[in-house]
């Protein structure tokens, strides 16, 4: 399970799928660092390589689940009760999250200047669409979430990272597909091209 697939690129663009459940089985680390090494090869303003990588596993994902339920609370998606129903969605949500093998918190430093920070970010969603395309030559399949608690200042810090110096651009859950989602096909783009001659 662990070796590469040899599959065309054009073939992964259109067959990768988003990853909603996993096996429990971790990915190897030599096999993440050459998924996230694809990754650097997307396009980078100035070779400036904005993206940097907090990678949770085995004991590591209880304090940054932990750090998620707070966050959680704190913005009012969770009650701060201990009223038993309460109690029971949170360790549903806890259980949940500490049964995905891996999560990547993908971050950057902030621009100050707004264009600069527009080339960043779309610099940093290169890599993760890289990373997908080439875990899913792997066998690996990921979920890029963008989650309320990426907002919370309180988060940011609890992780210990500075929310006034950087920016969290996803949380990527990382693993081995339990099931492959179906394809639900796309828009013909014709419908979204504008064509102009003159």
């Amino acid at each position: 399970m662990n070796e590469v697939i040899t599959i065309d690129v054009l073939q992964a663009i259109k067959e990768r799928r988003s990853t909603f459940s996993f096996q429990p089985e971790e990915v190897d680390l030599s096999i993440l660092k050459e998924i996230f090494t694809y990754g650097t090869w997307a396009p980078t303003h100035y070779m400036k390589e904005s993206w940097n990588i907090k990678l949770y596993q085995r004991n590591g994902k209880k304090a940054f689940v932990d750090t998620i339920i707070s966050s959680y609370q704190r913005i009012g998606m969770l009650k701060t009760d201990n009223d038993s129903k309460t109690l029971k969605m949170i360790d549903s949500m806890k259980q949940f999250l500490l049964e995905i093998p891996h999560h990547a918190l993908i971050y950057f430093e902030k621009d100050p200047d707004p264009i600069r920070y527009e080339e960043e970010y779309s610099s940093v969603c290169a890599f993760i669409q890289n990373i997908q395309l080439a875990a899913w030559s792997y066998g690996v399949g990921m979920l890029w979430t963008i989650t309320p608690y990426m907002h919370d200042p309180g988060f940011v810090q609890e992780i210990g990272l500075d929310g006034e110096k950087v920016k969290i651009a996803a949380v990527m859950q990382i693993g081995y597909p339990k099931q492959i989602s179906r394809n639900k096909g796309r828009t013909a783009i014709e419908e979204k091209l504008e064509i102009i001659t003159e």
